[in-house]
């Protein structure tokens, strides 16, 4: 199949629409199942290389949620612990598939804007992913192949009309890509950089302490950030992304965004939140909006008489900001990536807040020093790569 035709481009009056190959060779994608649109395949095209490359790069079976072209999340197919399987509402009793477990733990980073996202999956979906989906609000998938009973499981999803798209995973881009602005075009080299261990040996704080698992955590942040609209930063714990902030103007705000999620990540886990009494039955967005608003300064809107009868069977008391503020600070070696320098020390002063103890990022900043000794003010490990990670 050389090109095809699409309902509409990013919105309903962008017509006509389509996806096609220059060259006039084959489209590298099958539809399973389902039609996905324009922004379909734009979130399904940009989240494959990230499960891709995570994949190559930590050997570990990989994942992402997208959501308007930026990863809501990500993550590699390392086991749940109990307390994830309940924060994250998995169901199903016993061992789960690692590629099941990437997913699950890429949709948890952030549960409110994974909302009706694009997966994708470094490796064959298996029954264990599908299932986990089927009960999930999303628009689809792509996956290198799929099992025939997660196929069938996912073709019953959204009424017989979830988008199920097959990549061929052997498929290269041409060196050179292009874009279409105001009847411009565009033309640049594809960002083929490679990353890998060798850009975490540059070092340059006082502490030279770097673990294995902070290794994994830096290429997560790094790949993630390579496929998330810039200014980026991205929070990591464990092989998973619980913090991404994307498209800001301003990096601290960035900080802050992802800092601000990373921190809601780590609040779920409060045991009176794992507790919350749900009505039986409530749906599985419902539950996420509601703690969300739990956990917010609004929490008074969710807890009002008249409000809190709808989602639980009795009024919980609010967690009082230094029951939150004490438990945030129970979050220790996370790991901040960003896609470009820090101009100044405010970013790993607020990175610190949530837990930061290693960071890796470009640097080249002509206040690098004021970062450094920032950083050094709080034993901090900090990798300079060299490398920016913007993305448009």
């Amino acid at each position: 199949m050389t090109e095809l035709e699409l309902k509409y481009g990013c919105n309903p009056n962008q017509k006509p629409s389509r996806i096609f190959m220059r060259d006039g060779g084959d489209l590298p994608i099958t539809v399973l199942n389902g039609r996905p649109g324009y922004i379909n395949f734009l979130d399904a095209l940009n989240s494959w290389q990230l499960a891709r490359e995570l994949k190559e790069a930590t050997g570990l079976p990989a994942a992402a949620s997208f959501k308007h072209v930026s990863p809501a999340g990500a993550a590699v197919g390392l086991p749940l612990s109990e307390t994830e399987r309940r924060m994250y509402f998995v169901e199903e009793s016993g061992d789960l598939s690692p590629i099941a477990c990437a997913y699950i733990r890429a949709r948890g980073a952030d549960r409110l804007c994974s909302y009706g996202d694009w997966a994708a999956l470094s490796d064959v979906c298996d029954a264990d992913t599908a299932r986990y989906l089927k009960a999930e609000v999303s628009d689809g998938i792509i996956a290198p192949g799929y099992t025939d009973e997660a196929l069938e499981i996912l073709k019953r999803k959204k009424k017989g009309g979830y988008n199920v798209v097959r990549i061929d995973p052997d498929y290269r881009p041409a060196p050179q890509e292009y874009k279409d602005v105001f009847g411009v075009t565009f033309q640049q080299g594809r960002n083929e950089y490679r990353i890998d261990e060798s850009l975490l040996s540059n070092i340059v704080t006082e502490c030279h302490d770097l673990p294995r698992q902070a290794k994994t955590d830096m290429l997560v942040a790094l790949i993630t950030l390579k496929y998330t609209q810039s200014n980026s930063v991205c929070y990591v714990k464990d092989g998973q992304a619980i913090g991404v902030g994307a498209g800001q103007q301003s990096r601290i705000h960035c900080t802050r965004l992802a800092g601000t999620k990373a921190d809601g990540w780590r609040l779920r886990q409060h045991p009176q939140v794992l507790a919350l009494p749900f009505i039986e039955g409530i749906r599985r967005p419902d539950r996420d909006n509601a703690i969300d608003v739990y956990l917010s300064d609004e929490w008074e809107d969710l807890l009002a008489d008249g409000a809190w009868q709808r989602v639980f069977t009795e009024r919980p008391r609010p967690l009082s900001p230094e029951e939150k503020k004490d438990w945030i600070a129970g979050l220790t070696g996370v790991t901040c990536g960003s896609d470009a320098f820090f101009p100044f020390g405010d970013n790993v002063e607020r990175a610190r807040k949530s837990g930061v103890r290693y960071i890796v990022q470009p640097g080249g900043s002509i206040r690098d020093d004021n970062v450094i000794e920032t950083a050094d003010k709080y034993n901090m490990v900090m990798a300079f790569t060299g490398m920016r990670l913007f993305h448009h």
